[in-house]
């Protein structure tokens, strides 16, 4: 962000305009490693590991508008300092075929890696072929499977802890071991990948176009003369990022719409437009009314004038644009979520109005 100035004659009345880039990110959700998830499933076999990371998803997350390429230096920080995306959910990672394969591969070579039932427990060959081959149950796990369930519609189920929350003791809720889910429906648990929880974890990866602030004129701003703060139309564009499980069937939308702006001017001796400086932007993604020749003396509808000097120290002007989230999703769902804000911050210099002598 920089403040770029103009010349002005003595007493000029002072303005900057607000400009977004016009560019913002592609989500794009994989494991640790960062390698892109797959759209379909694939039967989570790696070796004979069921997608052993924890956190590991297939969840794909894309935005389908407000950008093209480029990102944002960091995402949208909700105004409610209580909301959290999900710790974890469950979700589909075998079918009963991929399951076996796993499980042969381990009486063939038992020193391999073990199979993680849950995001962070994993069972070796005989408590395997117990609970998911002879139908006995292990270690309170409920009911066991006969024949790995070869033959039926479903896919084996395990919880998937969220990275952004691994280390929040929230993450080990999802602790249900392997389990069975026929097609086509969702498991009867909190926990489940809902429309909701999609919707919350597409928040969480939401990137939003770069506030830039530029002054003019590039001289200080002057005590006691209103600084003019506007945006051209159209800069400001709704956001949408989808996040889908296909493996499951259920997808959300969640939208971002940018409401209004608020500028902190960083000083207590300062005066904004409106007073709450908070400046609305209008439905053509336009903030303010520019400012032309005759306006000197008039109030800005949106606005600074910095009361005292600065001595050495610039002011911290911070400008910040509120987006209010709402989501629909599959099977006609939908709902709202905290608004979010994205806040630049900006070195001011005032300085006094200068006499002259002739």
């Amino acid at each position: 962000m920089s403040l770029a100035a103009k010349s002005c004659t003595l007493l000029a009345t002072s303005f900057f305009a607000v400009v977004l880039s016009s560019t913002a990110a592609y989500g794009a959700i994989g494991d640790q490693d960062n390698k892109p998830p797959s759209s379909t499933p694939s039967g989570g076999v790696s070796g004979n590991t069921l997608r052993a990371k924890a956190t590991t998803t297939q969840i794909k997350v894309t935005q389908s508008s407000g950008g093209t390429t480029g990102t944002s230096p960091k995402a949208l920080a909700p105004v409610d300092p209580n909301w959290k995306p999900p710790a974890c959910w469950y979700e589909p990672v075998a079918t009963p075929q991929a399951l076996k394969a796993a499980v042969d591969r381990l009486k063939k070579n038992p020193n391999t890696d073990l199979v993680p039932v849950t995001p962070t427990l994993s069972w070796g060959e005989d408590l395997m072929v117990n609970h998911y081959e002879k139908g006995k149950a292990e270690n309170g796990s409920g009911d066991g499977y006969e024949n790995y369930n070869l033959g039926k519609d479903g896919m084996f189920w395990r919880g998937v802890i969220n990275a952004d929350r691994a280390n929040d003791p929230e993450s080990y809720d999802c602790e249900d071991t392997l389990f069975w889910q026929n097609a086509r429906t969702l498991p009867a648990n909190k926990h489940a990948p809902t429309p909701d929880i999609l919707a919350a974890y597409a928040y969480n990866r939401i990137k939003v176009p770069e506030t830039e602030i530029e002054l003019k004129p590039a001289t200080k701003s002057t005590v006691n003369v209103p600084t003019w703060v506007w945006l051209d139309k159209g800069t400001f564009k709704e956001v949408k990022v989808r996040a889908e499980l296909a493996a499951a069937g259920v997808w959300a939308e969640t939208t971002a719409k940018p409401v209004a702006l608020h500028l902190n001017p960083g000083s207590d001796d300062a005066e904004t437009y409106p007073a709450s400086g908070d400046c609305a932007i209008n439905d053509d993604g336009s903030i303010g009314t520019p400012y032309t020749k005759g306006d000197a003396g008039r109030t800005p509808p949106c606005g600074i004038t910095y009361l005292r000097a600065t001595d050495g120290k610039p002011y911290r002007l911070s400008a910040s644009i509120t987006w209010q989230i709402s989501w629909q999703g599959s099977g006609g769902a939908k709902g709202d979520l905290p608004d979010g804000t994205f806040e630049t911050t900006q070195d001011m210099n005032v300085q006094e109005i200068q006499a002259i002598n002739r």
